[in-house]
């Protein structure tokens, strides 16, 4: 992706965030040389990955293949061990109509996805196997807002506005915005997007960004570069 498209795509994202009355912590507002500038203050952000993140998950097609995320708030995958600390995070994101975040699941990460504006939220949901494979074979059962559904193997499911489903470590998943563009919550444990995401396919969690204009915000994945 060029960095045009990704400034294009955060300015976008944020008026349609602001547009369904959710407001954006004041540190997604610091331009890179703010964050620079307050390297020492902001490492709690920078070491939990809080912020903007964009992904076309390597493959240059972002409209059909891509999400918009912004980590609200996040624990440290150190703190699962003990059990204790910051044991959560909170994501808003971004599916649009028709763009596919691709089947994949989590080793650690528990997640509660909710539909909060916008169209309808589609996911594809399989179990896995013992091996931790896709089980083409075994009924799918998820919770929605406390209440069991069960879908056969690849079964769709469908979150209208307000509708939730909780996605237990190992539920392989892959979703999409049907008739709009649909504003995602995800309240879930730890999130670590370095390790935790087993894809179905070989892809990339991140995006390869072609530097043809200066950032106007830092995408988590710029921080090892901007904040060393």
């Amino acid at each position: 992706m060029q960095r045009s498209e990704v400034n294009e795509i955060l300015a976008q994202s944020d008026n349609f965030i602001k547009s369904h009355g959710y407001i954006l912590p004041p540190f997604a507002y610091f331009t890179p040389q703010d964050m620079q500038t307050r390297k020492a203050e902001l490492a709690g952000i920078t070491k939990a990955r809080m912020g903007w993140d964009i992904t076309d998950y390597g493959q240059g097609k972002f409209d059909e293949l891509g999400l918009f995320l912004f980590t609200v708030r996040n624990g440290f995958a150190e703190d699962l061990q003990t059990g204790k600390g910051m044991l959560y995070a909170e994501k808003i994101m971004i599916s649009r109509k028709d763009q596919i975040s691709p089947m994949h699941r989590h080793n650690i990460k528990a997640e509660d996805i909710i539909n909060r504006g916008g169209g309808d939220l589609v996911l594809e949901l399989f179990m896995s196997d013992p091996k931790g494979n896709i089980d083409e074979e075994a009924e799918v059962v998820v919770p929605c807002d406390g209440i069991n559904r069960k879908l056969k193997a690849g079964g769709l499911l469908k979150l209208a506005p307000g509708e939730s489903v909780t996605l237990l470590p190992g539920v392989w998943h892959a979703f999409w915005g049907e008739k709009a563009d649909v504003l995602i919550g995800e309240v879930s444990t730890v999130n670590d997007d370095l390790t935790d995401n087993v894809f179905r396919e070989k892809i990339g969690r991140f995006s390869q960004i072609e530097e043809n204009e200066a950032p106007k915000h830092l995408l988590v994945s710029d921080y090892d570069k901007w904040m060393k």
